[in-house]
């Protein structure tokens, strides 16, 4: 593994950072905390937090945890009476579980709640039954890649409004996932920062410009 340095205002900022290079979520991630930082008094004499990270080697999952998860789904579409079918695979290091169904709004929810709620059981359930962790993304009627266009889209058209505007702009508060997913979509732009701000779960991204315009 090959590891690298980040840093941020703290360390959770900093490990955002590093998930973002990678294009992983942190539990894909050898982290080690180098700096937890201080904000000084002030402002003054502030140290930035800093880790050292790298991509964990993906390991193949064996065959009979992706038949045991697709079964865990399938038993728990039977017990909603959602009929569906559902089909799973391995990519990269998850298990990727896609249901096709005719109400796919139902099994979505609001704002993919549903889902997200049906992927977590799917994933603490196969960790119990296996006794290993395995990664799961539950999918259904290609939900989540129409929905992460539309966040990157978003997240495009915000931060040319900051560009513009020179001013930062807070977007509403997000999980873990769609944060990660603004992240990426404007890391590639040096003319902007991104940050998530706020406790809990949900948190909102803050998109900033990469340096204050001087005043005029």
């Amino acid at each position: 593994m090959e590891f690298q340095e980040f840093d941020g205002k703290s360390t959770e900022e900093a490990i955002e950072s590093a998930c973002a290079h990678f294009q992983v979520p942190a539990e894909q991630l050898e982290i080690e905390i180098l700096s937890v930082g201080s904000p000084g008094l002030f402002g003054i004499g502030s140290r930035k937090a800093r880790i050292r990270a790298a991509r964990r080697d993906e390991g193949d999952i064996e065959e009979s945890v992706v038949a045991q998860a697709q079964e865990i789904l399938q038993e728990f579409l039977e017990k909603m009476q959602e009929p569906g079918r559902v089909t799973a695979e391995q990519v990269e290091d998850r298990v990727v579980l896609r249901v096709e169904t005719e109400d796919a709004g139902h099994l979505i929810g609001k704002q993919g709640q549903t889902l997200d709620a049906l992927q977590y059981l799917v994933t603490k359930i196969l960790a119990k039954k296996t006794k290993k962790k395995v990664r799961v993304t539950l999918d259904v009627e290609a939900y989540r890649a129409r929905h992460n266009d539309a966040l990157t889209q978003m997240a495009l058209k915000y931060g040319e409004k900051v560009k513009k505007s020179g001013k930062s702009i807070a977007l509403s508060p997000m999980n873990p996932y769609d944060r990660r997913i603004i992240h990426l979509a404007l890391q590639g732009d040096k003319d902007l920062k991104t940050m998530s701000r706020g406790e809990g779960l949900y948190k909102k991204v803050v998109i900033s410009p990469a340096k204050k315009r001087e005043e005029k």
